[in-house]
């Protein structure tokens, strides 16, 4: 007899591509492209692990169908922003299934571009370019299932594989030294990442959630990271990726206060001075202007960042 136990569990939907063209009656037009993972979790799905028993499972399907019902039913405010619309699937799935404890929603868009002609935005034709991914993950839980009537909301949202270069003001000098460090100190460096970042909200108002203006959130945390990195006047911002990421992060939080912690993770793109001395040219330090660029290994730096003391919401 099986003595194993289910430590957890989840199960669902993934890659289902959805899109939602809004058009209104002047002829503006604008779409939604997104990628969702829809998983559910809950004890009684325990038996079609353990038994067979397939009673309660909602098919896989079945999900993927609920991601283009609601694409469709919704109204356009609640598909257009990906956290809203994601929210919006787990608050379905939890209230529909009585058995579904959780439910988790990850929603993926690398958003397109509006054509502009004549400084004129075109009303219906788009582009896209090699630019970041914007993300969010809903995940919403029963607080005492089976009822619905008291949920908690955990949201995170983030963008990754926004590539970053500066070809001057970052440093790395005065760092450990011992018979194993080879590096010599490094005043002035390239400095290239290829920036993660993530951002949380938890709530138990999903209403009250929804009405964050969470476009204007994922374009301030853009706007810092990217202003941290080429601007802040600090000159000991730009020591270190680590004191960078710190800036990063304590702006975000400064500036948005529904936002309870920011994560970034910063792989060091290294750029090396590439050393001609056998060539009789000098190309080290000040006079390096040649580089040979490492993608692997790379440094790998990592941070949570949050306020000495949770604000309520």
């Amino acid at each position: 007899m099986e003595n194993s136990v289910i430590k957890s569990q989840a199960y669902g939907k993934d890659l289902v591509r959805v899109v939602r063209v809004v058009r209104h009656a002047d002829g503006w037009q604008e779409i939604a492209d997104y990628t969702v993972r829809c998983l559910l979790s809950g004890e009684e799905f325990g038996p079609s692990y353990t038994k067979g028993d397939n009673k309660l499972v909602v098919a896989t399907d079945s999900q993927k169908n609920t991601v283009f019902y609601l694409a469709k039913t919704l109204p356009a405010e609640k598909v257009l922003v990906p956290e809203v619309f994601a929210t919006e699937i787990a608050s379905f799935m939890v209230n529909k299934y009585a058995h579904v404890t959780t439910c988790h929603v990850k929603i993926t868009t690398k958003p397109w571009e509006r054509m502009r002609f004549d400084n004129k935005s075109h009303p219906h034709s788009f582009y896209r370019e090699g630019k970041e991914s914007r993300w969010t993950e809903a995940v919403i839980t029963k607080n005492s299932p089976p009822s619905a009537s008291s949920l908690t909301t955990a949201l995170t949202s983030g963008f990754y594989d926004l590539e970053v270069l500066k070809t001057t003001n970052s440093s790395f000098v005065d760092f450990w030294r011992d018979e194993l460090a080879t590096l010599p100190d490094m005043p002035d460096r390239v400095l290239s990442t290829r920036v993660l970042c993530q951002w949380k909200f938890v709530s138990t108002d999903v209403a009250k959630l929804q009405q964050q203006p969470f476009d204007a959130i994922y374009a301030g945390a853009k706007r810092n990271t990217l202003d941290s990195f080429a601007n802040d006047p600090r000159a000991w911002v730009h020591a270190s990726v680590q004191t960078t990421l710190y800036i990063m992060a304590d702006r975000i939080l400064n500036e948005f206060a529904a936002v309870d912690d920011v994560y970034y993770a910063l792989p060091n793109i290294h750029y090396f001075p590439f050393d001609m001395a056998k060539f009789g040219l000098k190309n080290l330090q000040s006079d390096a202007e040649v580089y040979m660029p490492l993608a692997d290994p790379s440094g790998y730096i990592t941070a949570t960042i949050s306020r000495p003391a949770k604000g309520k919401f």
